[in-house]
């Protein structure tokens, strides 16, 4: 098969793979709780559909989607709802946000499920509601409501490729490449549920070159499976491959343009630990509650692989890990190169949660001094998605977030690269993610005003109104006193012209 070459990207980064890659995947314990934000995808945040002492069980649905992009969340275990409010949520803000806590009662009852007999009798409408009601999104980070991306009703191109992403390019990350190894005939199941839902042609499951043994654990995988339209390839080990439009770039040489999404070039792109859930979610009959996270980096004593029920604090999944090293420094969720560093370990484990890194000094490089940009134009070489970054830089330094805009800011997808190959040790990333942060606050600020605008326009236009409507009736009864003033007149003059003609009659009699 032909491989395309995306623009830039690191194909020498260190992968730190070794430390946890060869770990089977162990389940861990049931925490005695578990903690749930109302926003744990993108779009709007789900709402409680629990009060506090309500009990419940595992994979019964403790809050709903609200609106369109959104995502329904499910109770990872048995036991009673203990709070409902505010707790720190796993975020580069640091922020706390509405969340529900359930304690648990140790016996982990779940939630009767009914496994599907046959997924290929049901329609693309029916997968897509099972999908959505099963709380999928991007398992991969990006957490993107899985049903919104499978819809087709609305699309006007028809899906001709579907693409795997099986393509862990993050280092130190290895949960995806585990499940590949241990559960490729699940992975693959879900690859046909997605191509009957779909109506496509193929399906590539793309692995980089660096991982012989999971390719062949694929490979067979699809040998047993028999379906020629599924196929697994070996792709260059070149970070950030495994992003979506540099890996729709490897595999079709095909480009997604800016503003735009796979679909609209006929692609549907989706990470293998989604495939996985949807797999569970149609065939099995179970919502999404648990996932596969690796744990790892310098500052834990034993790194794993573990499938941790979703709403676990990370504290608990350290003790599994049999504690902090001495050379803990920094908590990190995600890789080292789009990951973000957590307040404590407190927080829970969310739906895009596929890595906790604890990173040592070594791994957490933070007391670099920046220094002035020598323009040598690294960062423009190393970027994947063609952007200047030196130019986004100066604007987002200057809080000019709108030029940058005007730059593309907005498809930057904060890979790193650019920050790795700086040889002034420049935080580019954080810079851009500021003047980011900038372009949303200024976008929710004139969507305010807008709302604004429009209500005074609205009172203006209702009270014009109201002026008019009482300048009309007050006319109308001016015109109808007036009226009545010109009959009564008549009447009496009518009246005068009687009583004259009467007196007239009675003059000659």
């Amino acid at each position: 098969m032909k491989l395309w070459r995306f623009n830039g990207g690191l194909p020498s980064l260190a992968e730190h793979k070794n430390e946890s890659v060869h770990l089977p995947i162990e389940t861990a314990p049931v925490p005695a709780q578990l903690i749930y934000p109302l926003l744990q995808h993108i779009g709007n945040p789900a709402v409680p559909l629990v009060k506090v002492g309500d009990k419940v069980l595992r994979g019964q649905k403790i809050a709903d989607a609200q609106g369109l992009i959104s995502s329904p969340i499910h109770a990872g275990s048995s036991g009673t709802v203990s709070n409902i409010g505010e707790h720190l949520i796993p975020h580069p803000s640091g922020f706390s946000a509405p969340s529900i806590t359930i304690t648990t009662d140790g016996e982990d009852q779940q939630l009767e499920h009914t496994p599907c007999a046959d997924f290929r009798q049901l329609s693309a409408i029916e997968l897509v509601a099972i999908i959505r009601e099963a709380g999928l999104v991007g398992l991969g980070g990006a957490a993107f409501p899985t049903a919104i991306k499978l819809d087709q009703q609305h699309k006007t191109k028809p899906i001709e490729t579907l693409i795997l992403n099986g393509a862990e390019c993050e280092p130190y990350i290895s949960c995806d490449d585990r499940l590949l190894k241990e559960r490729a005939i699940s992975v693959i199941k879900g690859v046909e549920v997605l191509l009957h839902m779909l109506a496509c042609k193929q399906a590539i499951l793309a692995i980089e070159d660096n991982a012989p043994d999971t390719f062949s654990s694929v490979q067979a995988a699809i040998d047993a499976n028999g379906n020629p339209q599924i196929k697994v390839v070996k792709i260059p080990t070149i970070y950030p491959t495994g992003s979506e439009k540099q890996l729709i770039k490897t595999l079709t040489g095909k480009e997604v343009a800016s503003g735009e999404i796979p679909a609209d070039i006929g692609v549907v792109s989706i990470n293998v630990g989604t495939v996985y859930a949807v797999q569970q979610a149609v065939i099995e009959g179970k919502p999404l509650t648990s996932r596969i996270v690796t744990i790892t980096g310098e500052g834990v004593n034993t790194p794993h692989n573990l499938e941790v029920r979703v709403g676990s604090r990370i504290n608990t999944l350290i003790e599994v890990c049999n504690g902090y090293t001495n050379k803990a420094e920094r908590l990190i969720m995600g890789g080292p190169m789009m990951g973000f560093a957590l307040l404590n370990d407190e927080i829970p484990v969310v739906k895009a949660t596929n890595c906790i890194l604890v990173a040592s000094k070594n791994e957490a490089v933070t007391d670099k001094q920046a220094m002035p940009c020598i323009r040598c134009g690294a960062c423009a070489s190393a970027c994947p998605v063609s952007l200047l970054p030196q130019q986004l830089y100066w604007h987002s330094r200057a809080d000019q977030a709108e030029k940058a805009a005007k730059l593309n800011l907005l498809d930057c997808i904060e890979c790193g690269c650019c920050d790795v190959v700086c040889p002034s040790h420049i935080p580019l990333v954080q810079h851009f993610r500021h003047a980011k942060s900038a372009l949303k606050a200024d976008k929710h600020q004139k969507h305010l005003a807008d709302i604004a605008r429009e209500r005074f326009e609205a009172r203006e236009q209702r009270l014009a109104l109201e002026k008019a409507e009482r300048a009309e009736k007050s006319r109308k009864k001016k015109a109808a006193l007036k009226a009545r003033a010109a009959k009564k007149e008549i009447e009496a003059a009518a009246s005068r012209a009687k009583e004259k003609q009467q007196a007239t009659s009675n003059d000659e009699s």
